[in-house]
């Protein structure tokens, strides 16, 4: 028998459960963190939690609190009662760091509020955060939002560039390609292969500046123009789509595949890159998270198989396909589809 007073627990675990419910807490400090530039405060080496507070002009009182949170979440290291980087946040979210991802995390940080309007998402067709909030008129709004895609493209260029040979290829159209970072490190990679960005006239005016200050602008062009209504130019040897079937109906993707087909070479390659589901759309848990974030964020936005969309490919005439994980954590895929 159980002891007197105990109460005798179901045999599942709820732990699971408490820390859904306050999984939130983690991401505000994490998010609050970058936003106050936390990191950049402790570039030059330890600070007491005073000289830290003050540093960013916080309560002292408040400060200690949220510094201990950090640390206890690996974001800080303390060394002798002294607050200091963790090497995780010097490698990742420190400015300037060849792998910083503060801007990355930025965007994140901006739909906080918009995933706490999940069930009214739920509830109405529209999204709760409409495009136009980032890619309309607000000029610094959409500089924000291109450079974070720099920053996370530059993460996840690199591995995508492992698992697709251009050798040989000298025309690519890189479609919906944001701020050029895919075009200009193929390029990079593959002398001789030129690139032509598809994208919006406000995110070309800032991928202009991020091609320039790679000193790429002899390899990589823009070409303002909206991927589902403009012309595709042809004669390429290399279509990439990548981060854009996401935002798409399964219609729509099947109609940029068809274009994608039309502008390419007969032996042209077609190379979609993004976040899929596994077949039934159900797992890989992140996937799943994805596909609400986009509902939440575009009209038709979502989260497709990778099997559905090398079907669709097949479909469009491309003779062959193959499908490939990121290197972890990534959850990425890339889908290569060859017409002959």
């Amino acid at each position: 028998m159980s002891p007197p007073g105990n109460v005798r627990m179901p045999g599942v675990d709820p732990t699971p459960l408490v820390r859904l419910s306050t999984a939130y807490w983690d991401s505000q400090v994490f998010l609050t963190a970058n936003r106050i530039q936390l990191f950049d405060a402790l570039a030059g080496g330890p600070l007491s939690s005073d000289e830290l507070a003050a540093k960013l002009s916080l309560l002292p009182r408040h400060a200690q609190l949220f510094f201990n949170s950090c640390a206890g979440l690996g974001l800080l290291d303390i060394q002798n009662g002294r607050f200091a980087n963790s090497a995780l946040s010097a490698t990742y979210l420190v400015s300037g760091s060849s792998g910083f991802m503060g801007n990355a995390v930025l965007y994140s940080d901006h739909l906080y509020g918009t995933w706490g309007q999940l069930e009214k998402g739920l509830r109405q067709a529209a999204p709760v955060l409409p495009p136009q909030s980032y890619l309309g008129g607000d000029a610094q709004r959409i500089r924000a939002f291109v450079y974070g895609m720099h920053d996370r493209a530059l993460g996840l260029a690199r591995p995508l560039i492992s698992l697709v040979d251009l050798r040989d290829r000298k025309r690519m159209l890189d479609v919906g390609g944001g701020p050029g970072t895919y075009s200009i490190l193929f390029t990079q990679r593959y002398p001789g292969l030129h690139s032509t960005v598809l994208e919006l006239q406000g995110v070309v005016d800032v991928a202009r500046e991020i091609i320039a200050a790679n000193n790429a602008a002899d390899t990589v062009a823009l070409l303002a123009g909206d991927y589902l209504t403009s012309d595709y130019p042809g004669e390429q040897d290399v279509v990439l789509m990548s981060g854009m079937f996401h935002r798409e109906s399964p219609a729509t993707c099947r109609r940029l595949i068809a274009k994608a087909s039309a502008a390419l070479t007969p032996d042209g390659l077609l190379v979609v890159s993004d976040i899929f589901a596994d077949a039934g759309g159900a797992s890989p848990a992140f996937a799943t998270l994805f596909g609400l974030n986009m509902m939440l964020t575009a009209q038709d936005g979502g989260v497709h198989a990778d099997a559905d969309v090398a079907g669709w490919m097949r479909d469009a005439g491309f003779g062959t396909t193959e499908t490939w994980n990121f290197p972890p954590p990534m959850p990425h895929r890339v889908i290569i589809g060859r017409l002959a």
